[in-house]
């Protein structure tokens, strides 16, 4: 079993829309509205492959009443009440994968809340293969929390996936996770510097690796992947495609990863399923991630190079 946790859930309102122009009025083709967070998406994912989740998560208010009418029926889900309403995110995107995002902060939590979140994420690892820390903390919630579930997990001989931003990202690190997966924004946030070509993301991939985990799996958007492995470098390209929303790619290959990697011990073969998972979910419009099948289809075109930084 994967256990998942997303501690700063949301409630996900995506506006389509004919076309997104500076200062210019743009058509609403269609509003929908789905349960959100990184680890909220990770489950949906894995479980549509066949796998197994147990996803962990806050839930209060309106707001979080409307996520578990979203989520019932979908995966076994551990709720951790907390006083305040979760945030709502709102996304806008075009029929050309232009993408603008407007996320909330989420409820401040008190000491008691997260450390009932641990309690739960404690509790949740007796017979869990992986542990899945996704996406931002709310306010209250110290920075080094995530770095704690991973040494934790790690005691437990339960092998643990980052995927997160800013101090978050830096502590858990230096936890020492079984892999990382940052995009470039986090990347270039994480090493206080700008990455543009391909020698940078080799070189960014391989220094971020030196700071503690197992494997790193730099996700460059509609460029792939740069993962870094005991055994060198590796990039996973895919197949160009006709990207409708970008949203929630990077959780697709996080959440593909770690099922191949459930499945198989392989951080290669891992990474090409990632990179086949992102690319399929993109190709689909709004907050949609592609099938197995979907997936597949697009795995058998992801080209694996070697590199060196």
């Amino acid at each position: 079993m994967i256990v998942t946790l997303t501690i700063n859930p949301a409630i996900d309102r995506t506006f389509s829309v004919d076309r997104l122009a500076f200062e210019d009025r743009s058509y609403i083709n269609s509003v929908s509205e789905s349960a959100g967070g990184r680890g909220v998406n990770a489950s949906l994912v894995i479980n549509s492959f066949g796998g197994k989740t147990l996803a962990v998560m806050i839930s209060g208010g309106d707001a979080g009443k409307r996520l578990e009418k979203l989520l019932a029926g979908a995966y076994p889900v551990s709720l951790v009440p907390v006083e305040h309403e979760i945030r709502t995110n709102l996304t806008i995107t075009d029929r050309h994968g232009l993408t603008v995002n407007l996320n909330e902060a989420g409820p401040t939590l008190s000491k008691a809340e997260w450390t009932g979140v641990e309690k739960a994420v404690r509790e949740s690892l007796n017979g869990a293969s992986w542990l899945l820390v996704c996406g931002s903390i709310p306010p209250g919630v110290p920075a080094s929390f995530y770095g704690n579930l991973i040494t934790m997990a790690r005691h437990r001989k339960v092998k643990t996936l980052l995927h997160a931003d800013g101090d978050a990202l830096l502590h858990g690190i230096e936890a020492k996770p079984t892999v990382v997966t940052p995009n470039q924004h986090e990347a270039e946030r994480l090493l206080g510097r700008t990455l543009l070509t391909r020698s940078q993301y080799l070189e960014a991939a391989a220094n971020i690796r030196a700071m503690g985990p197992e494997h790193v799996v730099l996700s460059l958007g509609s460029r792939g992947a740069v993962g870094a492995f005991s055994d060198g470098l590796i990039e996973a390209v895919p197949p160009r495609i006709e990207a409708l929303s970008p949203i929630g790619a990077g959780d697709a290959l996080s959440a593909a990863f770690s099922w191949s990697m459930e499945k198989k011990p392989n951080p290669v073969e891992a990474l090409r399923w990632g990179v086949a998972a992102g690319t399929a979910s993109s190709r689909l419009p709004g907050m949609r991630f592609a099938s197995l099948q979907q997936t597949r289809e697009i795995y058998r075109q992801v080209e694996l190079r070697r590199g060196e930084a």
